[in-house]
């Protein structure tokens, strides 16, 4: 009775120890359903099959506690250790199906990723494509605008070329008229200096006649009274 006492706290122990990580590891199925990181998912992985070694260890060890107790008690303990394992599969096959739910939830990102990765791919290029249009367009324009310039500039340079051509004929010909002014100024000088000259000398003349008469005058004067 002493030894199945003994037998009875170390299956009752492992079975405290067992209640813990199955308690633990029925929370892993659902929470690796839930993460998203590659990482996260990594380590729940990794810790629950740590966690399931050693409840296996912990199964192992009430196994044993169950041959040691007496026939009158193991069908109790034998009960209880099949629906331990009974609980373990279950977890275990939860957690395969939340792997393999995981599994092809990322293998539809990454086709979907794919596809929106092509999908935006396409778009850059198509984006791309129409910004090297628009660029050409821009440039043919901008060309187009620079040879209107140069045109309407040439186009001016003649027109103050010309205008420049017609100043300078008029300046000569306005030079010619005042050298044909000078020149006629100078005529007019000459004639105006001849026709002073003629003046005095028609003076000159005016007073020798005047003189010639007065002689006259006063001989005849002399002659009609005084002789």
């Amino acid at each position: 009775w002493v030894a199945y006492k003994m037998s009875s706290e170390e299956f009752e122990k492992l079975r405290e120890i067992y209640r813990s990580l199955y308690d633990e590891l029925k929370l892993m199925p659902d929470r690796a359903q839930r993460s998203y990181g590659a990482e996260e998912r990594k380590r729940l992985v990794r810790t629950f099959d740590e966690r399931q070694g050693e409840a296996e260890e912990v199964l192992q060890g009430m196994e044993k506690e169950l041959l040691a107790a007496p026939l009158s008690y193991r069908n109790t303990m034998n009960t209880k250790l099949r629906m331990y394992r009974r609980d373990l599969a279950k977890v275990q096959r939860d957690m395969k199906s939340s792997n393999s739910g995981l599994a092809k939830r990322t293998a539809e990102e990454g086709t979907r990723a794919g596809r929106q990765h092509k999908t935006s791919k396409g778009r850059s290029q198509r984006a791309l494509l129409l910004q090297g249009t628009e660029a050409r367009n821009n440039a043919s324009q901008s060309i187009e605008r620079s040879q209107r310039i140069a045109n309407e500039t040439e186009q001016i340079g003649t027109d103050i070329i010309e205008e420049l051509g017609e100043q300078r004929e008029q300046l000569d010909r306005t030079r010619g008229r005042l050298v044909n002014t000078g020149e006629n100024l100078s005529r007019s000088r000459k004639i105006l200096r001849s026709i002073s000259r003629r003046l005095v000398t028609n003076k000159l003349l005016l007073a020798v006649i005047i003189l010639m008469e007065l002689a006259i005058l006063g001989a005849v004067v002399y002659l009609k009274f005084f002789r």
